[in-house]
């Protein structure tokens, strides 16, 4: 039995489908999520990925029964199993598209590394949020580079340290959220984004997301010269000239319904 289902089309919606377990990660989740994530098309037939839970949560950690077995594992299996969890998260974040993030009731663990990697978050006002690996005596290594650079190394110290429970209105506050609504404006909150993503252009957002991962963190001068290479290709490239045209003419662009 799958454990995602998916919508797709133009605005796909991966559903996250383990409800009897608040969406906890096994194996099979992993896998399936990583094997989604690795074929999202670039073409543009895809244009937004919408990542939700099935049930009362969004995704509450490790599965019991997974973490079971992982405590029997050998060092060699535990890289193994690691590396399957940590490919995941890079394939998600790596998406070509807009990734966002549908959650409620809980995302701890690792399912508060799911909102790190998506590029929009709206949460429900009573969701709770935790980093709470130390918690068990272990460690939030494998979503680490993407919490440390959503909210900041000071906040990633406070909650990844003391494995604290927090609220949707100090996710927001720190900017693993953007934006905290009451559970029934949820997919009304998320539709307004969604129609937001679909008047940009596919080549440009993917673009975009690979220009701002190689930028962050680095200083102006040094990626100077890529920056500039980087809208000179968009400039001349069939998508750019369509979208510079189209401004100019006072109509839609192609892309735009």
């Amino acid at each position: 039995m799958t454990t995602i289902t998916v919508s797709s089309g133009p605005v796909t919606t991966v559903t996250l489908n383990r409800p009897a377990v608040r969406n906890a990660f096994n194996e099979r989740l992993i896998e399936d999520l990583s094997s989604f994530a690795s074929n999202v098309p670039s073409d543009g037939s895809v244009r937004v990925v919408v990542l939700r839970g099935a049930g009362s949560s969004f995704c509450a950690g490790a599965d019991l029964k997974w973490m079971s077995k992982m405590a029997g594992y050998s060092r060699e299996e535990n890289l193994a199993d690691a590396r399957l969890a940590a490919s995941m998260f890079l394939a998600l974040d790596s998406l070509p598209v807009p990734l966002i993030g549908r959650v409620h009731g809980a995302a701890l663990g690792g399912g508060a590394g799911l909102a790190a990697v998506c590029d929009l978050v709206v949460a429900a006002d009573a969701t709770t949020f935790g980093f709470t690996e130390v918690v068990l005596g272990i460690l939030p290594a494998m979503i680490s580079p993407y919490v440390v650079r959503k909210i900041g190394l000071s906040a990633a110290r406070e909650l990844c340290l003391s494995g604290a429970r927090f609220s949707a209105d100090r996710a927001k506050e720190i900017g693993l959220v953007h934006d905290v609504v009451t559970e029934d404006r949820l997919d009304l909150t998320v539709d307004r984004h969604v129609a937001q993503f679909l008047k940009t252009a596919p080549g440009a957002v993917a673009a975009t997301k690979r220009l701002l991962s190689r930028v962050s963190g680095e200083r102006p001068a040094d990626v100077l010269e890529h920056t500039v290479d980087a809208i000179a290709t968009q400039r001349v490239s069939p998508e750019g000239q369509e979208g510079l045209g189209a401004f100019l003419e006072k109509r839609r662009a192609s892309w735009q319904s």
